[in-house]
C-alpha cells in the first residue's frame, strides 16, 4: 500500500496550477507536472488517479479557494479595497514571474471544449468566476452599491482584470492593468456616490 504526504499532493497541485498560469492545459501534462515538483511519477498517479482532469480541477479549486479568502477579506474592508486588492494580486504574480505567468482559471476556460474532460474543467471555471463575481458584488452591495450596478461592476472587473492581463503578457507591461484598475476604481467610486 502507498503511503499518503500531504506535502507532496499540495506541492502537486500548487505546481499543476503554476503549470496552468504558464503554459495553459494542452502544455499541462502529468509527466511534466511530475518532474516539475520534484515527484515520482507514480506517486502523481497514486494522488491522482483520474489522471491529468483531476490534478486540474483541484489545481483550479485550489486557486479559486485561494483567490477567493483573499477577496473576502479584502473586500470587507471596502469595495475600493477589494478591488485594488484583487488586481494588485495579479499585478504581483505577473512581475514576480516576469511576465510569463496570469489566471489558470482564464487559461483553462480558453481551451476548447474537444472532450467531456474539458467541459468539466470549463464548468468548474466558470464557477470560480462565478464565486468571484458573487464576493465582489456582495462586497459592493454592502458598501452602498444598488444591487444591479453591483451584479455589472463584479463582472466587469473579473472580466476586465483577465483581459488585463492577457495583454499584459503580451506586451510585457504592467500599463495594460494599471488603465483597467484607474478606471475601475473611477466607476466604483462614483457607484458609491465619492
Amino acid at each position: 500500500m502507498a503511503r499518503t504526504n500531504p506535502e507532496t499532493r499540495i506541492r502537486l497541485v500548487s505546481t499543476a496550477a503554476d503549470m496552468l498560469r504558464r503554459r495553459g492545459l494542452n502544455a499541462t501534462s502529468i509527466r511534466e507536472l511530475a518532474k516539475a515538483a520534484e515527484a515520482p511519477l507514480g506517486s502523481t498517479y497514486h494522488y491522482f488517479p483520474d489522471g491529468k482532469k483531476q490534478v486540474v480541477l483541484e489545481a483550479l479549486e485550489f486557486v479559486g479557494q485561494k483567490v477567493s479568502a483573499m477577496l473576502q477579506d479584502a473586500i470587507q474592508k471596502d469595495a475600493v479595497d477589494g478591488v485594488q486588492t484583487f488586481l494588485g494580486l495579479w499585478s504581483g504574480i505577473l512581475q514576480e514571474t516576469e511576465f510569463r505567468a496570469g489566471c489558470p482559471v482564464i487559461s483553462v476556460a480558453m481551451e476548447e471544449a474537444t472532450t467531456e474532460d474539458i467541459e468539466l474543467m470549463h464548468r468548474e471555471a466558470s464557477n470560480i468566476f462565478n464565486r468571484w463575481q458573487a464576493i465582489l458584488r456582495d462586497g459592493f452591495v454592502d458598501d452602498g452599491i444598488e444591487a444591479t450596478q453591483a451584479e455589472q461592476l463584479a463582472t466587469m472587473v473579473v472580466a476586465a482584470s483577465e483581459g488585463a492581463l492577457a495583454m499584459c503578457r503580451a506586451e510585457k507591461s504592467l500599463k495594460p492593468l494599471e488603465n483597467v484598475t484607474a478606471q475601475l476604481l473611477v466607476l466604483i467610486r462614483n457607484a458609491k456616490g465619492q
